[in-house]
């Protein structure tokens, strides 16, 4: 495709070279550039791709887009271009949406952000879209192109990958993707140029604040609000869609209506269990293997019964109950689809065997998806036969917000009959410096049984060795993820499988 091609409908200050250079991909990382792609380059927190833009050219790259006229070349070889824009990450997405074709104007695309819930939403939301067609899926467990999963970097992948992985999605087939929308990613402009159809709004709690993250919760919140703001609005240079459009949004958290206002004309729908709500859950029942309850919805009433429990998973069912009103789905048929879903990886996965008590695993690594996952396990244990105690395992990751660590100190205090606190990825700081700053919080609860242990493997086995009949235990903070970093070194850990050996040696595999 000719370089002039790519920068239809872009605002560009100038280029250097020849505009009508061929271009035969697009990449923003000079390792993994080929001859005759087009180069991104911009500043990232820790390194300036305009530093590495005349290897670029050496390795043979077309063209280069640029913030900096100082880092072209002034040796330019001919039949090569460089192309001085305001914003690299702004224009990464409509670049990359023009290489490939704008192909979300060809899905009917569904997007999800918010603080916690956003993985178990699009897992839910794909099931249920599956009875109109092939569902390719973008998020932090896993992509699913085709039908075929494979492991994710980030939530929500750059420009360039992004708009790669729905041009592979139409390739095979799909019709539809639903995809996880980060923060970071809405406030790097990532998804400027995907053509949303549908959006979600989950909850909104303080998270991912620091250095190389957000400034600020208002920043932050902004972000996420972002999304609203695309969805319904048409994409320059894409073909125009007439796919249906809504915004659903969790109304019980305090946010929801602001975020609803982002999306201006496009119809809302409101879910909770209160009463602004127009889908809303009733009679809600838990246990270790789930969750039932009715959901109330303008013109008529369904019951539902699913395979994940807690109740941040039954606003999880709502957002994505939502989503197929949206596309004109019958009740029934979105109901037994929400059935249908047996897990998510590292969401309140529930490790099963002979044992008289249960094992879960959860992502929980924030205080509001912590006190949300241990508010389920309470929910759960006394609804059980024999009700038994909460005891829950738990870290805080390195490098990132001080501020929290306290907090889900005194949270997992607070809610758990025992707490045992540990390591998670400690990064480049000292695990005891982590657990201390844990343990501050832990320490205004007065009577609160915690124990402190930097070794994860070793609480891990601690807790499921004190378990009795009727127990929950939550192992939180890691879910899917099989490492654990160290300052010097990234080893293979993986929650489930420490679960699982804990297990054994208790004769219980």
């Amino acid at each position: 495709m000719r370089l002039a091609d790519l920068l239809r409908g872009i605002a560009v200050r100038g280029i250097i070279g020849d505009a009508g250079v061929e271009v035969s991909g697009v990449a923003y990382d000079s390792r993994s550039l080929r001859p005759g792609d087009l180069f991104l380059a911009w500043k990232g927190a820790r390194y300036d791709a305009h530093d590495f833009v005349p290897g670029a050219f050496r390795t043979g790259a077309a063209a280069a887009v640029v913030e900096r006229a100082d880092a072209v070349p002034r040796d330019l070889p001919a039949g090569r271009a460089a192309v001085l824009v305001a914003d690299a990450r702004a224009v990464a997405g409509p670049v990359s949406a023009n290489f490939y074709r704008h192909p979300t104007a060809q899905l009917g695309m569904v997007g999800v952000t918010g603080t916690n819930g956003k993985t178990t939403t699009t897992y839910l939301v794909r099931e249920l879209l599956q009875q109109l067609g092939p569902v390719g899926l973008v998020g932090t467990v896993s992509a699913i192109v085709g039908g075929r999963a494979r492991p994710s970097r980030l939530t929500t992948p750059e420009a360039p990958d992004l708009q790669h992985l729905f041009s592979e999605m139409v390739a095979s087939g799909d019709r539809y993707c639903v995809m996880e929308v980060s923060s970071i990613a809405l406030a790097r402009r990532r998804a400027e140029s995907v053509a949303f159809d549908v959006g979600v709004f989950t909850n909104l709690t303080p998270d991912h604040l620091g250095p190389y993250e957000h400034p600020s919760f208002a920043h932050y919140r902004e972000s996420k609000r972002r999304l609203f703001e695309l969805v319904g609005r048409p994409v320059p240079g894409a073909p125009p869609k007439t796919a249906p459009v809504g915004v659903a949004v969790n109304v019980d958290d305090k946010y929801g209506n602001s975020m609803a206002a982002a999306a201006g004309a496009v119809p809302v729908l409101r879910f909770g269990l209160g009463p602004e709500a127009e889908v809303r859950a009733e009679d809600i029942r838990f246990s270790a293997a789930g969750a039932t309850f009715r959901v109330g919805y303008p013109g008529g009433a369904v019951p539902c019964s699913m395979r994940l429990s807690g109740r941040f998973n039954v606003y999880n069912a709502l957002g994505a109950f939502c989503v197929g009103m949206f596309y004109g789905m019958p009740a029934e048929g979105i109901s037994e689809a929400l059935g249908r879903v047996s897990g998510v990886p590292g969401r309140l996965e529930l490790v099963s065997g002979p044992q008289p008590f249960a094992v879960l695993i959860d992502y929980a690594h924030t205080p509001d998806g912590l006190e949300n996952v241990l508010r389920a396990a309470r929910e759960i244990v006394v609804s059980a036969p024999s009700p038994g105690r909460v005891i829950v395992v738990f870290g805080c990751g390195g490098d990132r917000d001080r501020g929290k660590r306290p907090l889900m100190g005194e949270i997992g205090a607070r809610l758990a009959d025992v707490a045992w606190l540990t390591s998670d990825n400690p990064r480049s700081e000292s695990p005891e410096a982590i657990l201390r700053e844990i343990e501050a919080g832990a320490a205004r609860i007065p009577g609160a049984d915690y124990r402190a242990t930097p070794d994860r493997r070793e609480a891990i086995g601690a807790a499921i060795g004190a378990a009795r009949q009727g127990d929950v235990v939550i192992i939180a903070g890691k879910g899917h993820e099989n490492y654990q970093i160290f300052a010097d070194r990234t080893i293979h850990f993986d929650d489930r499988e420490e679960a699982e050996a804990a297990l054994a040696r208790l004769g219980f595999r």
